[in-house]
């Protein structure tokens, strides 16, 4: 099984493309899509859409797996990333993939075991899970790599998580 992870932005989307063979995992791919905040915002998301399209079309993933959003102080900052999660979603449905969402909690919980871990045991255990040699950078990109393994580590309780 393929399984694309997501953390959704507007600045920085984070990609994290996995293969899970049993009880293996693999990384295939991870990156990120960037925009510039001197771009108007419609560019912006055409870009985080066209981009992410090209990678769902290049990988054929199964399963795409998004981080849900938290509350956010700033509601601008809110909506925007709202607005991009919302472009990232219909890049994936254009494509005919399964789309589950994750709270930042069940991540936690899929990856480490513990739902308030810290960034950094989630990032370690990233790069353990996955044999990396150092933690993907930027940030976003660890995190998008613990949404897919997330999701490879939810078993039988996929079907909770799909967006219907």
């Amino acid at each position: 099984m393929i399984i694309v992870g997501i953390d959704p932005g507007i600045a920085i989307v984070g990609y994290g493309i996995i293969e899970k063979k049993g009880n293996k995992l693999k990384a295939i791919k991870y990156g990120a899509i960037t925009t510039e905040p001197d771009i108007s915002l419609p560019y912006r998301l055409k870009i985080v859409y066209d981009e992410l399209t090209k990678i769902l079309i290049e990988y054929k993933p199964d399963a795409f797996a998004i981080e849900e959003l938290f509350f956010n102080k700033n509601v601008k900052t809110a909506i925007t990333i709202g607005q991009a999660r919302g472009v990232e979603i219909l890049a994936a449905v254009n494509c005919g993939i399964d789309i589950y969402e994750y709270t930042p909690l069940q991540v936690k919980q899929g990856v480490v075991g513990y739902g308030r871990a810290q960034k950094k045991q989630v990032q370690e255990i990233v790069k353990l899970l996955l044999n990396l040699k150092e933690i993907p950078k930027p940030d976003d990109v660890a995190d998008a790599l613990a949404v897919a393994i997330c999701h490879a580590h939810s078993g039988r309780f996929k079907e909770l998580f799909k967006i219907r």
